[in-house]
């Protein structure tokens, strides 16, 4: 008799593109390998395509619409042949997801094709969290930590209850609320160049949120928010840590915090 062709096969492991963002590649890789790490413990395909550009959002929300589309169609282009495209950031995820088909709403070839990657296209944690079932992580860190609800991931992609779920699983982390979570940091991509003074103003404010909580260490899901406030505080002389919740979550919080120095290279130095 022929085998039993109704045997139970199990599913392929899904194929998620990695969209690294611009600001992970430039100033803190880590975050890239936690987001790897991550997705593959919880049975996906990862991969990161070497044609990736930037998302295309600075000069989108410039005003400059034709810039940001010709910098989106590499990236539709790019990550056509995945499954999902995952970020670890609600803002560049955000602008594939909720802009590119405005981008492309007229284009015969390209409206498809950036619906169909809008579709398609998660910020880490909620992609975890919402798409694969993810309800709790294996990894260990110790001390208070105060978590920051970066704008575009908490707005456009209603990403708030996800980060908290899975941290409350890490082992040794405490979270304790930050009051003003919900309130921008002041960065705003172009906007904390275009108003400095108001921008400063802002974060001021948040860093003095975020030393009022005791927290020993200040997450959130966004590099461009980390980056703005991990700078105050450490202008300030503050020695809370500051790092991507995907770094905790991942099992990789023993890394130098964002803007320390490792100490083997304070040596060399």
């Amino acid at each position: 008799m022929p085998p039993d062709q109704s045997t139970h096969q199990e599913p392929e492991r899904p194929r998620v593109g990695l969209f690294v963002t611009c600001l992970v590649d430039f100033f803190r890789p880590q975050v890239g390998f936690a987001a790897v790490k991550l997705l593959e413990d919880a049975g996906c395909e990862v991969s990161a395509p070497l044609n990736q550009t930037c998302c295309g959002q600075p000069a989108y929300n410039s005003g400059d619409s034709k810039s940001a589309a010709a910098v989106a169609e590499g990236v539709v282009r790019a990550f056509a042949e995945f499954d999902y495209v995952v970020a670890p950031s609600g803002s560049c995820a955000g602008m594939i997801h909720e802009h590119y088909p405005r981008l492309f709403q007229e284009d015969p070839v390209l409206g498809p094709m950036a619906a169909d990657l809008a579709g398609k296209t998660h910020e880490l944690i909620s992609f975890l969290v919402d798409i694969l079932g993810v309800d709790r992580v294996e990894a260990a860190y110790e001390g208070v930590v105060t978590y920051h609800d970066s704008c575009s991931g908490l707005r456009e992609l209603k990403i708030k209850a996800q980060p908290r779920q899975l941290l409350a699983s890490v082992a040794g982390a405490h979270l304790r609320e930050l009051p003003s979570a919900e309130t921008c940091c002041g960065f705003g991509g172009a906007f904390c160049v275009k108003y400095p003074e108001i921008s400063n103003k802002m974060v001021s404010d948040k860093a003095d949120d975020i030393t009022a909580t005791g927290a020993d260490t200040l997450l959130a899901g966004d590099l461009g928010c980390l980056l703005n406030m991990a700078g105050k505080l450490s202008r300030e002389g503050s020695g809370i840590q500051v790092r991507h919740v995907a770094e905790v979550l991942a099992g990789m919080g023993d890394a130098p915090a964002i803007g320390q120095i490792d100490e083997p290279m304070r040596k060399e130095g």
